[in-house]
């Protein structure tokens, strides 16, 4: 009995400690991404997308006169720059939430140009309760109710203002918001007599937050950073995270890292602080696979887009697309490629 509950407490952070760890974690991947990707698939793809955007973001700074050390130093400096954050103060919070506001009505200016849908996606934007904001993620959105008597409710934590600098904001808003999740949600909400119930209730992870994800990029192709280098830094800063977020689960529970080896790897890699990244390895150690949805699910709508890109030419229709994927109402990645090819099947007809 002691042997045992030695066994329970040791500060290995993995899965793979635990009976049958390897084999449960090979099922929480799937559950968390809906594929039949292997971890050591996984973490490589991590390890090369990171590197990919982590060049994307260097030619960025150093345009900004941010040359020195490497990018999540040069972040890391950003994150404490002056210019980029808000008094800790209540009308410091107040600013900072009428900035995402400001962010939410600049998005609506942009939305015919990804979807036809037509959507209202009422929303709100709230300070996390002060009573919970210790234990709570930095930013969350809770759906709009089916029968449409609450908006969706878009919530950022301001324990304090210095976990939100100005230049990450806009891509979070495009998260949370409009058209990630609250868009997503309100089409569930807004024709919910045209759906199955079922599909309001499962939220496919990989999904929901790849879907999310990929707002965020729709976001910088229609041109919401564009005047605004930092902003972009920061949408890019986004992708890089949820792109180190595959390396560190898999590390976590596959190759075994140590529970400070991997938050070490998230402050080097992102420059985010190393309270938020001891918190993001906590989450993990115990949600594993569930980290790895968002890149994964980023990754099968870009794909499945670039599918439809091919096979329609001239005749690809961006919102047209974006629409088919959300008209699903959220799906298996394994099945969305059945959906985006009956999607080109009528496409072709059309």
């Amino acid at each position: 009995m002691c042997q045992t509950l030695k066994g329970w407490m040791s500060d290995v952070a993995g899965v793979h400690k635990l009976p049958d760890g390897e084999a449960y974690y090979k099922w929480a991947l799937t559950l968390g991404t809906t594929t039949n990707a292997t971890a050591d698939e996984i973490h490589a793809i991590g390890l090369e997308q990171n590197k990919a955007i982590q060049a994307r973001m260097d030619t960025i700074l150093k345009a900004q006169g941010m040359t020195q050390g490497t990018v999540g130093e040069r972040v890391q400096a950003l994150n404490k720059d002056p210019r980029q954050l808000y008094p800790d103060t209540d009308q410091g919070r107040a600013d900072l939430i009428a900035y995402c506001n400001d962010r939410v009505a600049k998005i609506r200016t942009l939305l015919p140009g990804v979807s036809k849908l037509g959507l209202k996606a009422p929303l709100v934007v709230k300070r996390v309760p002060v009573d919970i904001q210790d234990g709570a993620s930095l930013g969350y959105m809770n759906f709009a109710s089916l029968d449409g008597s609450r908006p969706a409710i878009y919530y950022i934590n301001l324990k304090s203002t210095s976990l939100w600098p100005k230049y990450q904001i806009p891509t979070l808003t495009a998260h949370e918001g409009v058209p990630g999740h609250t868009w997503q949600g309100a089409y569930l909400a807004e024709h919910h007599a045209e759906i199955p119930l079922i599909s309001s209730l499962m939220g496919f992870n990989a999904f929901v937050e790849g879907w999310a994800l990929y707002a965020e990029q729709l976001m910088d192709e229609a041109g919401l950073y564009e005047k605004d280098p930092f902003a972009r830094i920061g949408y890019l800063q986004a992708q890089q995270f949820r792109a180190c977020r595959l390396v560190v689960d898999t590390g976590l529970h596959a190759m075994k890292w140590t529970r400070d080896q991997a938050i070490n790897f998230l402050i080097s890699e992102t420059g985010k602080g190393k309270n938020a990244m001891t918190s993001e390895v906590d989450r993990y150690c115990v949600s594993p696979g569930q980290a790895c949805g968002y890149k994964m699910g980023h990754n099968e709508i870009l794909k499945q887009r670039e599918r439809a890109k091919a096979a329609l030419g001239s005749a690809f229709d961006l919102a047209s697309f974006d629409d088919a994927v959300v008209k699903t109402g959220g799906v298996p990645l394994t099945v969305l490629s059945t959906a985006v090819g009956q999607f080109i099947a009528g496409a072709t007809k059309g």
